[in-house]
């Protein structure tokens, strides 16, 4: 841990989605190492079957800020004199949800005598938490989550998107058909679409394969998927197999087949990027990055090329205020603040906008 006297510190809020997170990180002035001080999230579940609309993910989050906040505060070990500034998400992300947690990292800036703000691309959170947990010097970025799919590369000081969805990400793709199955929520549908997947494997099922250049497409995909799924009597559905002969087939190759497929398809395009740019390492962020599975794929596509994947659990991978808190600190050493008045929110906040003036 960074000398108490020598040291940088970060209150990091991240709201863009349904998990509602605040964490607490120190910077060594000297080295510039970070130790992770709190991590503390709180994530809105809807019903089975159901999405998490903005207006009620915005009234979880007003809801929870302050235990939520007080909670890392604690955990940390820091009082609010000792922060040094406080840090939150600026976008993308949905608008309600974005904006309630703006308006609470204000009121904090306001009451604790006017700490300086800084406000974080969610996607660049992502790409430096994941670089600085694991270690990755330049690798090629997968950034994969609920409302984002993109291939990066960083390069004079932006990181520069090589591919993206051309539709909805793979994250929705993926939680809009849990909804077709009614899976639960808790702890999340991409989670349980994982769990059942695993128990799959006897039939993968036709779906479409959507790569067009460096971009992929999922909305196809989900159709058919819903298709298939609309297909299944009860538990069970029925297929007509290379024999000519029906296959019995379930939610679990229903699952494991839209993994396989879109999973395929995403280590298509980063492979792709890799040669493009010379790479050998691989780093995948977002919380659909935590998939076993499509960390498996592309560590199987990665040694091939003689390259290795990064990956972080999901204390990091899935939406957290750590990431923010980092990533907004790198930004505050080099002098960015955001003045109180354009302290906003964007839903549409592209990664390649963020001067990344902390790396050479």
């Amino acid at each position: 841990m960074p000398d108490k006297h020598n040291r940088l510190i970060a209150l990091g809020c991240e709201g863009s989605a349904n998990k509602l997170g605040i964490g607490v990180i120190a910077h060594d002035r000297t080295t510039g190492a970070a130790t992770v001080l709190s991590n503390i999230r709180d994530t809105f579940v809807s019903p089975p079957g159901t999405g998490f609309l903005p207006k009620d993910t915005a009234r979880h989050h007003r809801a929870y800020f302050v235990r939520v906040a007080l909670k890392a505060l604690a955990a940390a070990g820091v009082t609010p004199a000792e922060i040094d500034c406080i840090c939150f998400t600026r976008g993308p992300g949905m608008g309600a949800p974005l904006t309630s947690v703006a308006i609470a990292a204000r009121t904090l800036s306001l009451l604790w005598g006017g700490k300086p703000l800084v406000g974080v691309n969610h996607c660049v959170g992502h790409i430096e938490m994941g670089r600085s947990v694991t270690g990755a010097e330049n690798p090629v970025v997968l950034y994969v989550s609920g409302g984002n799919s993109q291939v990066i590369a960083y390069a004079e000081q932006r990181y520069r998107i090589f591919g993206e969805t051309l539709d909805i990400a793979v994250g929705n793709c993926l939680d809009r058909f849990a909804r077709t199955l009614k899976i639960s929520n808790d702890p999340a549908p991409g989670y349980n679409i994982e769990q059942l997947a695993k128990k799959g494997g006897s039939i993968l099922l036709d779906l479409p394969y959507a790569v067009k250049g460096m971009d992929c497409s999922f909305s196809g995909i989900l159709a058919k998927a819903d298709e298939w799924a609309s297909q299944m009597y009860g538990t069970t559905g029925r297929k007509a197999g290379s024999n000519g002969e029906e296959e019995k087939f379930g939610p679990e190759d229903l699952c494991f087949s839209l993994q396989e497929t879109v999973f395929a398809m995403l280590v298509e395009i980063t492979e792709r990027a890799m040669a493009h740019v010379g790479s050998s390492q691989v780093l995948i962020v977002g919380g659909v990055g935590s998939n076993e599975r499509l960390q498996e794929m592309m560590g199987s596509m990665a040694r091939d090329r003689g390259g290795s994947v990064y990956a972080t659990d999901e204390r990091f991978c899935i939406d957290n205020g750590i990431m923010i808190a980092h990533a907004g600190l790198l930004a505050y050493k080099t002098g960015f603040r955001t003045p109180l008045e354009d302290s906003t929110c964007t839903q549409r906040f592209r990664t390649d906008e963020v001067f990344v003036k902390w790396r050479d």
